[in-house]
């Protein structure tokens, strides 16, 4: 979808929960991480690749989609997609045609 200039709206059909991190202190100079709920999306998920990895004596499997939803401007990396029970965590956003209609979302989903 690099160049998007017409995106059919009934492909955002995927409900998903777009959450924040928020740290808790944990009372001893330290912190716990919750993830508080920003709204609620309709998107378009596309798969793009999957990868498989050995690290801390484990193997791990790392799964990276493409997300593509309305423009919202309080969407940033660090952020994730609840969806599910399925994690979609957000490294980085660009507008395809800079028109600010939609936002793509590369995502990394960890299977673990």
């Amino acid at each position: 979808m690099n160049g998007l200039t017409f995106l059919d709206p009934g492909m955002l059909r995927h409900e998903m929960m777009l959450q924040e991190a928020v740290a808790i202190p944990d009372g001893t100079g330290g912190h716990d991480e919750e993830w508080r709920e920003v709204a609620v999306v309709f998107a378009l998920i596309e798969p793009i690749r999957g990868n498989s990895f050995f690290a801390a004596g484990q193997r791990h499997e790392a799964v990276t989609h493409k997300v593509t939803l309305r423009h919202r401007d309080d969407v940033k990396s660090g952020m994730r997609f609840l969806r599910l029970g399925r994690a979609l965590m957000i490294t980085d956003l660009h507008d395809p045609d800079e028109s600010g209609r939609y936002l793509v979302a590369n995502v990394r989903e960890e299977v673990r």
